[in-house]
């Protein structure tokens, strides 16, 4: 299904090495006629890294979407009852709100949105970005792969030498996995 007049949430979380590459992906999805909720959890709100300033992030994402950042769990809370979207993304999702969804931890915006998000049964995508997806945080990835409405950008090993149980997920594929979810659809091969 494409995106064209679909309501997409797009949460960003703290694995702030991907903001540069996911961020321009809002830019895609409105241009091909969809509609971007953007949404932040409290660290990619408010964390400065070596990656960049929150303010211009948040900057960068106001200006493309056209809307605030929701960034509170109060905000996030009336996605679902509203039904404020259709598909909602966590792009980049690190490896700690894969586990507190995993653990139905509900205690930052990112999985607020989600959950609310969820009550509906529309699809919730995930690209995982996470320095212990292959140990850790397999667990909780494994958990979330079995889950109802959970569709997975394909992700590959970040860098096996320097971070062998580092994941991140294939950028080129977001787009495509999204209109795959609105199918009900999961694309493969998940492992890249």
């Amino acid at each position: 299904m494409e995106v064209t007049n679909k309501k997409i949430g797009f949460v960003l979380t703290g694995s702030f090495c991907t903001f540069s590459k996911t961020i321009p992906k809002m830019k895609e999805l409105i241009d091909k006629g969809a509609e971007i909720i953007p949404v932040m959890s409290y660290n990619g709100y408010s964390l400065d890294t070596k990656f960049g300033k929150a303010k211009d992030f948040i900057e960068q994402i106001e200006n493309i979407t056209g809307k605030k950042v929701i960034h509170t769990i109060q905000d996030a809370e009336p996605i679902g009852p509203k039904k404020m979207t259709d598909v909602m993304v966590i792009a980049p999702c690190s490896g700690n709100t894969m586990s507190k969804l995993a653990c139905d931890i509900i205690d930052t915006p990112a999985t607020m949105a989600a959950k609310s998000h969820l009550r509906n049964g529309f699809p919730l995508v995930i690209a995982p970005s996470t320095n212990n997806g292959l140990s850790g945080n397999a667990e909780n990835l494994g958990r979330l792969l079995n889950r109802r409405n959970y569709y997975f950008v394909p992700f590959r090993q970040d860098n096996p030498i320097t971070k062998p149980r580092s994941i991140v997920f294939d950028f080129e594929s977001l787009i495509k996995t999204i209109e795959y979810a609105l199918d009900g659809e999961q694309i493969s091969p998940i492992l890249l």
